[in-house]
């Protein structure tokens, strides 16, 4: 079985919506649910040795539009959000990985070295990361209590605006230069990543927010779930260009497994087949090596093919790489080791 570390998932957000409902995440986790994609049981049977996973606040207000007669559609971009609500959230979801790590139901990374012995142990590898930076303030005071609780990785914005940046909408077809890009709190959030080796992740960002954390920060640039613009034009999705700048960056782009963002025609129908995701990976691999592509599966926070299902599915996407003719190192690079190598080098390891 190849292992498969994986760039993005909102497993947090499902276990937090359950809990406000009087469930208990750990036993969730642990034992098994038939719910959305990811716990310990499915992970494992699937070879999801880890992941980063997603503190991310939800918008009340988003409701995906239904695609007009020629498939195309904008829905307009969720409201801000409120900080002090946002913080809470946050909070309780950064608790729930705390709880899963004592309970040793999963293990909370902190550097690659944990990473590898989780993935030695047969132990869920987690990595905790922000999507969407509502819980932090103004003055990054708080970016250094979720450091230390955890956190690892963050995405400036979500599909929203915020204090620090402008998000893009979900929209089919549209370009990704929707907007405005980061404000100068954005810059100095930027700024404090590099300073205390947190990732930054560019998957929901404008592209004028895009190159403004290019030209601001001393990481690889990445993309942890987002795929080929080329190929299925939604606003989520990269150019051309911004891969070329992921490649010299030594960044990378992980594979959205969100069928909106594999098809031709950018509709939310599961019976996609795998080949619309492999033909996402030959074109990024063709653009910018083998290197600088990985895996991000978006698990519990979209429709996956039909194929795939959930975590326990993940050696079947596994099983069409190789039959694409990814073997041996290649293969490896593709399901984890891309992901190591740049989280190494943004942890300052």
């Amino acid at each position: 079985m190849e292992l498969v570390f994986d760039g993005h998932n909102d497993v947090l957000l499902r276990l937090w919506r359950n809990m406000k409902a009087g469930g208990d995440p750990v036993a969730e986790f642990t034992n098994g649910t038939a719910e959305g994609h990811i716990d310990a049981p499915r992970a494992r049977a699937g070879g999801l040795a880890g992941g980063l996973c997603a503190i991310y606040i939800p918008s009340g207000d988003l409701v995906l539009k239904d695609p007009e007669p020629d498939g195309s559609y904008v829905t307009p971009l969720a409201a801000p959000l409120d900080y002090a609500p946002s913080l809470d959230i946050g909070l309780e979801k950064a608790a729930i990985a705390l709880r899963l790590d004592r309970a040793g139901a999963w293990k909370l990374c902190r550097t690659t070295a944990d990473i590898r012995q989780a993935m030695n142990d047969d132990v869920f590898a987690a990595v905790l990361h922000m999507e969407g930076c509502e819980p932090i303030d103004g003055d990054l005071d708080n970016l250094d209590v979720f450091y230390a609780a955890g956190l690892r990785s963050l995405g400036p914005v979500w599909s929203r605006h915020n204090i620090f940046g402008h998000g893009v909408p979900f929209a089919f077809p549209m370009t990704t230069d929707t907007g405005p890009g980061l404000t100068d709190l954005g810059f100095e959030l930027v700024k404090a990543c590099n300073r205390l080796g947190i990732l930054i992740d560019l998957s929901h960002i404008t592209e004028k927010g895009f190159w403004d954390v290019a030209k601001t920060s001393d990481q690889p640039l990445i993309a942890s779930h987002s795929n080929a613009h080329a190929l299925t034009p939604v606003a989520r999705n990269l150019t051309d260009k911004q891969m070329d700048a992921i490649k010299d960056s030594g960044g990378l782009v992980g594979l959205n497994y969100a069928v909106t963002m594999l098809r031709d025609d950018g509709l939310d129908i599961a019976a996609t087949p795998l080949s619309d995701m492999v033909r996402h990976v030959d074109y990024m691999v063709e653009r910018m090596g083998i290197d600088h592509v990985a895996l991000g599966s978006d698990f519990d926070g979209c429709t996956v093919p039909v194929e795939i299902r959930d975590s326990a599915g993940n050696q079947n996407l596994v099983a069409a790489l190789k039959t694409a003719g990814y073997a041996g190192e290649d293969l490896a690079k593709l399901t984890r080791e891309n992901w190591l190598r740049v989280l190494k080098q943004a942890w300052h390891e």
